[in-house]
């Protein structure tokens, strides 16, 4: 697939010397949705703003549908619809109105019938006429998303979209993000919700300290970076790891009615086999057993300790 965001040697220095960002470089293809993950002040929100035009680079070039973000800018915003972490609404409007201005701001002509589907799908067509004003803080959130979508714009940000939001805000968010793509839209989001990132992502990248560690499938993360764990359900509680077993660094849980083994998934030689005869040479008997693997959270907690 052709990539719709082309990211080249992109930095961003304060004149305080902060370095927000550093060199990065990044392809996004046409109809992914890309999760981009990291604590607070990672740079999620610097690397997003600079793609919007609403920060402007220190160095290096950004294209967007070809498009570059700075000498070519009405081009490049024009394909892309932002919803930021803040709620920003002109308060007094009502929903209708602001999702139609949006789409004026981009020089669109009127579309009645758009829009409206646009509200229906946010659960917005009971509250089109009323003021933004009234509305809960759910609710003022799905007009973010509508004046995003309002000139139906090819890349799509969700900078924490679902953050602080209800269960049914989330639920409807996750459906439209699929419609979306189904449709060729390119889905960049940023969320503290990592299960959310590890069940709608097809590509996924890791930002700390402003600098982009890592950038792979979901699925090949994973697998490369992942553990498993063996949990052995003992028949008896043990007070201690034996010294037998010292070679596979156990984990003695449960009130001693657990020993847990961690090891790669990828390595040509687990030690499980023989871990579990050596446990019935110390007469060590188990009732139970079974495997997980890591977690994407886990996986990122673990990436961004390392580079602490």
């Amino acid at each position: 697939m052709p990539s719709v965001i082309s990211i080249s040697k992109l930095t961003k220095r304060y004149a305080s010397g902060v370095e927000a960002l550093k060199p990065t470089d990044l392809e996004i293809e046409q109809g992914e949705i890309f999760a981009l993950l990291g604590p607070n002040g990672a740079g999620k929100t610097t690397l997003i703003s600079i793609v919007c035009g609403i920060v402007t680079p220190t160095s290096g070039t950004v294209l967007a549908g070809g498009h570059d973000i700075l000498r070519d800018y009405r081009a490049a915003r024009a394909l892309i619809g932002l919803v930021p972490q803040e709620l920003a609404t002109d308060t007094f409007e009502t929903v209708r109105a602001t999702v139609k201005f949006s789409r004026g701001l981009f020089g669109l002509p009127p579309d009645a019938s758009y829009v409206d589907k646009v509200l229906r799908d946010l659960s917005l067509a009971d509250k089109a006429d009323a003021k933004i004003m009234t509305l809960s803080g759910g609710m003022k959130r799905r007009v973010m998303i509508a004046k995003a979508l309002a000139h139906e714009p090819r890349i799509l940000f969700l900078d924490e979209p679902t953050a602080g939001v209800d269960v049914e805000l989330r639920r409807d968010m996750w459906a439209l993000v699929r419609g979306l793509r189904e449709g060729g839209v390119t889905i960049i989001l940023t969320t503290h919700y990592i299960e959310e990132a590890e069940q709608m992502a097809d590509r996924i990248g890791v930002i700390s300290r402003g600098q982009l560690i890592v950038v792979d499938e979901k699925a090949a993360l994973m697998q490369k970076l992942g553990t498993r764990r063996l949990t052995l359900h003992l028949q008896e509680p043990i007070a201690a790891v034996p010294a037998g077993l010292e070679d596979w660094q156990l984990v003695l849980n449960a009130d001693g009615n657990e020993l847990e083994y961690t090891f790669d998934v990828n390595a040509e030689r687990q030690g499980i086999a023989s871990l579990l005869r050596r446990m019935t040479d110390l007469g060590i008997g188990f009732k139970d057993l079974h495997t997980r693997e890591s977690s994407l959270e886990e996986i990122f907690v673990n990436l961004v300790s390392e580079r602490r």
